[in-house]
């Protein structure tokens, strides 16, 4: 297909005529009307109704303008996509923010599958926070991509599903609830826990969890920032907490925490990837996000 031509006839639609788009795109008029009878050739279809005072599209021609400008915008983004291909050596660095538990047990393992799939070294700086503050970095175009955990809706951005987490309740060997089958979700809701501080999408989802059931839920023994601090308070027989099974496998292995199941409610949320909608193509990010989702 002819682009320069499907590009005037879409210049024609917006501007209204072919002197005003042959103006726009910096071509002579009589060099467009060429271009528009060859395109009506083509076509087999005729674009214009010709008069002395100008020309103005026919029917058919509105109809095919707009198919035309659909065209070139795709033409134009697989030339930007192309474009950003060849330049990713030198483009700046992709800057990712991630929620706690995707930075630390799940972003490495991607990193790692990605740089064995492309041999090219790739600038990747990675910011790790609670889902609530990788949200905003994305949203004020800091980080090109985010990771978060909240189960909420996330207003003007792009969201991608790339993998599920299940939250279990733990608590020390020493605890009451290590010597019993499983608590209630009431039970657990008017608990004070051990929990990561606001804005955290552990706390978020587990919180949604219990609220969506029915369930009012208690004020926090303490609020702590980092999922570390909160498996060393569980541990050390403070409280119980509701943590990813990411973040406690190998406490549970060690023996340094103990599952507690919780009747009738299973914790399973969607961890997902953040961008925004009107950004650039960049491969080294749609690379990543299919590495995410295979191994997710």
């Amino acid at each position: 297909m002819d682009l320069p031509s499907l590009r005037l006839l879409s210049a024609i639609a917006e501007v209204g005529s072919i002197s005003a788009a042959s103006r726009t795109l910096d071509i002579t008029q009589q060099a467009a009307s060429t271009r528009m009878r060859r395109l009506e050739r083509m076509l087999g279809v005729a674009l214009l109704v010709r008069g002395p005072r100008g020309s103005t599209l026919t029917l058919d021609g509105t109809m095919a303008a707009q198919w035309a400008a659909e065209t070139v915008e795709a033409a134009d983004r697989f030339d930007a996509g192309v474009a950003a291909l060849r330049t990713a050596g030198h483009a700046r660095p992709l800057a990712i923010a991630a929620s706690l538990t995707v930075a630390e047990y799940l972003l490495p393992r991607w990193l790692m599958t990605l740089r064995g799939h492309d041999a090219a070294e790739h600038a990747i700086s990675v910011t790790a926070t609670n889902s609530a503050h990788a949200i905003e970095l994305v949203t004020d175009g800091s980080h090109q991509l985010g990771f978060v955990e909240t189960p909420t809706e996330i207003p003007g951005l792009l969201t991608t599903t790339v993998a599920k987490d299940e939250l279990v309740a733990v608590v020390a060997p020493q605890h009451p609830w290590a010597r019993r089958r499983g608590v209630t979700a009431a039970e657990l809701a008017r608990t004070p826990l051990v929990t990561r501080e606001k804005g955290s999408g552990t706390r978020l989802s587990a919180e949604q969890l219990l609220t969506d059931a029915g369930h009012e839920i208690a004020t926090p023994l303490a609020e702590l920032p980092t999922t570390a601090a909160v498996r060393t308070a569980v541990a050390s027989g403070a409280a119980p907490a509701v943590l990813s099974i990411l973040a406690v496998r190998d406490d549970l292995t060690a023996g340094r925490l103990v599952r507690v199941p919780v009747k009738g409610l299973r914790f399973v949320r969607e961890l997902r990837a953040i961008r925004s909608p009107g950004a650039s193509p960049l491969p080294l990010l749609e690379k990543l996000l299919a590495v995410a989702a295979r191994n997710g």
